[in-house]
């Protein structure tokens, strides 16, 4: 497992055979969004090509504290990520005040939903 070094956030990444968990604790907001999106990124980059096929990747929060609209961006770049790489993508432990973020603004179904191309690889969503 890698930790992060903000203080206001706390990435830690496990590598569990094809998929990539990442637990946020802490606040996702406009100062450390970037933090989660790099984070990522280096680990979709750094997926060996030779090995087992990545299929998802999946976001935990339930350290979350805090998260704004710039959080809520840093959610649709990784989507977008994902779904680019045919990775599914899940948003586990999801507290209430990221559920309702993500109902308020229309984008639940978006990040949760199986990519479009039909091959979630796991159902995302909460767990």
């Amino acid at each position: 497992m890698t930790p992060s070094h903000n203080p206001s956030l706390t990435l830690t990444v496990e590598i569990q055979r094809n998929t990539i968990v990442v637990h946020v604790t802490g606040d996702l907001d406009y100062e450390t969004c970037d933090e989660l999106v790099r984070t990522v990124d280096a680990q979709l980059a750094r997926w060996p090509q030779d090995g087992p096929r990545l299929t998802a990747l999946h976001l935990g929060f339930a350290g979350l504290r805090d998260v704004d609209s710039m959080g809520l961006s840093a959610l649709l770049t990784i989507r977008r990520r994902t779904d680019a790489a045919a990775i599914g993508l899940s948003l586990d432990e999801r507290p209430p005040a990221l559920q309702r973020l993500l109902e308020i603004t229309g984008s639940l179904e978006h990040l949760t939903a199986p990519r479009e191309d039909g091959h979630a690889g796991e159902q995302p969503g909460a767990v």
